[in-house]
């Protein structure tokens, strides 16, 4: 058999990776993966380290999630090992790959005897996953591919010592992958050569992502008018703060947050100062099958964050037929490059998104329109580009390209 028929093995490392007590953590690697093993061209084992953490009680906070996950575990046929790492808070930045490497060495081993060898590491998010990984991989004479999702550009090397960890990872690598045009931009703002980095955006999966029967969910939920939805982590970085600045200026709007985190208590309190309770709803994090609904019940999605990679959110609301409007940050434009997917907002404050919010609905674009843009986001092309330069890699032996 032809060396190019053989299915590449790949051991796929990564700390962002669903697991059963976090079934939408990083659920971006595990759709990515997903559909590139679909295409038998790729046969892969995981390796998806979990912190360390004793207590499964739920007094401990979002810590006891770390211990509820199991250390196997099964996921749409593919198996996954979660071996425990070392996470010291605050203080440990800067040791944090060596601790990742050296704890999860012994699991990246096994899954290489297990699969009777591989030929590329696949890891995902650059700091620290990717340094250990290259670590690992120079350790068992594996060549590397690190793909760059977003924090680990641009914010992470605004730190002087990751940043040159991430560099020296990079030039040491076989492959480098980034899920945005601008993200490959600011990398090859650092020392690390744009030739070597390839741009891979995520895609959507277009059958779980599709409209849906709009009228039945509306009434369902008990939504009347104009419905606006933000989902993601209540983070500060999210600015789910926006939109829910922006509501007094939208009478008749409705707003529907979907997601869970340490922002939580601070919205509910901007919520009640501002009297809009009425018109805002909580909804808590969401299954990931939950949200066509939710997309497909909104007349929009704002997404107010301060800093993307590739937001699947945005293609996700979009193959509902919901358009979007988001800050015009990183990967964002990218994404709302026409007017039927949506419009970016001027500035990313409140009177930003109410400004933006009367301008689509000004002129809104039939939810076939939307669905049609991002018909064209397919995995397929990222499938492919991620088969090719595996197989350039191996081409050449695993050096670095």
């Amino acid at each position: 058999m032809p060396r190019s028929s053989k299915p590449i093995r790949l051991i796929t490392f990564s700390t962002l990776y669903p697991n059963a007590a976090q079934p939408t953590h990083g659920i971006f690697v595990e759709n990515r993966l997903r559909h590139l093993v679909a295409s038998g061209a790729v046969v892969s084992r995981v390796v998806a380290p979990v912190p360390y953490f004793p207590f499964k009680s739920s007094h401990f906070g979002h810590y006891a999630k770390f211990a509820q996950v199991p250390v196997w575990e099964e996921r749409h046929g593919l198996t996954i090992h979660h071996p425990r790492f070392p996470l010291i808070p605050k203080i440990g930045m800067n040791v944090s790959p060596f601790l990742l490497a050296m704890a999860t060495l012994t699991a990246v081993r096994a899954a290489v005897n297990a699969g009777g060898g591989a030929d590329i590491i696949d890891a995902h998010y650059l700091f620290p996953d990717g340094v250990a990984a290259v670590m690992i991989g120079r350790l068992l004479g594996i060549p590397t591919v690190m793909t760059a999702r977003g924090t680990d550009v641009n914010l992470i090397p605004r730190y002087k010592t990751p940043r040159r960890m991430i560099e020296r990872a990079a030039a040491n690598a076989a492959g480098l992958i980034t899920v945005s045009a601008a993200l490959k931009d600011e990398l090859a703002a650092m020392d690390i050569e744009a030739g070597r980095i390839t741009v891979l955006r995520n895609g959507v999966d277009l059958r779980l992502f599709r409209p849906l029967d709009r009228v039945a969910t509306r009434r369902r939920l008990g939504l009347e008018g104009p419905v606006l939805i933000s989902v993601g982590h209540l983070i500060e970085r999210k600015g789910h703060r926006f939109a829910i600045e922006a509501m007094p200026s939208l009478p008749g709007f409705t707003l529907l947050i979907a997601g869970e985190g340490t922002e939580r208590a601070n919205l509910e309190r901007l919520i009640a100062r501002l009297g809009v309770g009425h018109r805002v709803r909580m909804l808590g994090a969401r299954p990931h099958d939950e949200l066509p609904e939710l997309y497909g019940a909104a007349d929009a999605l704002i997404l107010a964050s301060s800093r993307e990679g590739w937001p699947n959110v945005l293609l996700e609301a979009m193959a509902c037929g919901t358009p979007v409007i988001a800050t015009p940050v990183w990967g964002n434009p990218e994404v709302v490059a026409k007017p039927e997917a949506g419009l970016l907002m001027k500035t990313r404050s409140a009177q930003g998104v109410a400004d933006a919010v009367n301008a689509l609905f000004a002129a809104l674009p039939t939810r076939e329109a939307t669905r049609d843009y991002a018909s064209a986001f397919s995995w397929d092309a990222t499938t492919e580009g991620q088969i090719a330069l595996f197989r350039s890699i191996m081409a050449k032996g695993g050096a670095a390209v």
